[in-house]
């Protein structure tokens, strides 16, 4: 059988996220091989890969610190494939671990960021789990550090998704790594209108905030908010909002559906802490919505404040989020759509596969 030279490696594929469609965008577009952990149904379907030749692993647990050592023991020990091909592109946290297995050629590393559980946030995961769980977690950092650290060595190149995630790479790892934003399809999202509501489209994740925004929106019972995103904090968020009539969650919808959400909505809100990059900024601007969002992290890079959406603290209280929606008006909101559609043309996803083909020579 005759194999392209080039293939990708990525952890899994469990949401519809962000790292997904970089990847799916890059293999589609330069017909690249597939290589994989594990692909679910909460993902995309399974047709996104046709045409594409697909190494499965197969690894897969309902326990994710065993599910964690199964991929790194999966991506060591299976990858001997990798030896067919001249280039391979890495993403992910375990994947890279099969450099190993490609010592002949080039090998580049797409870094979304270093895992926040072993460096920048290792505190605040720890902190989120029982007591008796931490020794587990640890144990777990332990293990894998030492291995993802001698893998982003090997790399011959790293390109970072964001000025952010390159000063995490040189600060934590040693290492010099190249910015190329992740993709935005700007072809599918469009304006289409504006109804009487503000929108989060963030995953339901601890580090995301939206219980920040739920608290916001509690006390401003004339401004509706729309909660379009799952997550493993739903059912948490879901009581906070304690059935709130002005706040609606509409759990994981379609992407047509998410597009309608967008092109309709006043202004959509994403408040993370100290987010790698964050992708939702970019697809709300480029459906000529701005976004009220934190000042720190990857957002300082997508949104410019008083022109494609309003800054608040790098740590908002609910009161920074309502004084902001007060001020981000449905008319104010209306006079930046060019501003934020000009903002989000400099991530379009033609953008990004040239320089990525640029990056692969």
């Amino acid at each position: 059988m005759n194999h392209p030279k080039s293939i990708l490696l990525h952890d899994f594929f469990e949401i519809r996220g962000g790292g997904e469609r970089l990847v799916l965008l890059l293999c589609q577009e330069l017909g690249l091989d597939i290589g994989f952990g594990f692909w679910q149904e909460t993902s995309y379907g399974r047709e996104v890969l046709e045409g594409l030749q697909i190494f499965d692993l197969a690894v897969n647990s309902r326990l994710i610190g065993w599910r964690t050592l199964k991929h790194i023991k999966a991506f060591q020990n299976k990858t001997s494939f990798l030896s067919r091909y001249d280039t391979v592109i890495y993403s992910g946290v375990v994947a890279p671990l099969a450099v190993r297995n490609h010592q002949n050629g080039l090998n580049l590393f797409y870094c979304h960021t270093p895992p926040r559980f072993i460096y920048d946030k290792k505190a605040f995961f720890l902190a989120q789990i029982p007591s008796w769980q931490r020794p587990a977690l640890q144990f777990l950092i332990d293990y894998l550090q030492p291995r993802y650290e001698a893998a982003v060595a090997e790399m011959d190149i790293i390109i970072a998704n964001s000025e952010n995630v390159k000063n995490r790479i040189h600060h934590y790892l040693g290492k010099p790594s190249t910015v190329i934003y992740p993709p935005c399809d700007m072809e599918r999202f469009t304006w289409a209108g504006q109804d009487d509501y503000y929108l989060s489209t963030a995953r339901l994740d601890f580090l995301k905030g939206v219980d920040l925004i739920i608290k916001a929106f509690l006390q401003m019972s004339d401004k509706r908010l729309i909660i379009a995103s799952s997550g493993p904090e739903f059912d948490r968020l879901r009581r906070l909002a304690g059935g709130a009539e002005n706040i609606t969650f509409t759990g994981l919808v379609d992407e047509d559906r998410l597009n309608q959400l967008i092109g309709h909505c006043i202004a959509t809100l994403y408040v993370p802490k100290d987010e790698d990059f964050g992708m939702s900024p970019v697809e709300s601007m480029a459906a000529g919505k701005p976004v009220i969002g934190a000042a720190e992290g990857g957002l300082l890079e997508t949104i410019i404040d008083g022109e494609t959406g309003l800054l608040v603290g790098p740590e908002p209280s609910p009161e920074d989020i309502i004084a902001a929606v007060r001020a981000l008006t449905p008319r104010r909101a209306l006079e930046m759509r060019q501003a934020c559609q000009m903002q989000a043309r400099k991530f379009d996803k033609k953008v990004f596969l040239e320089k990525m083909r640029e990056a692969l020579g």
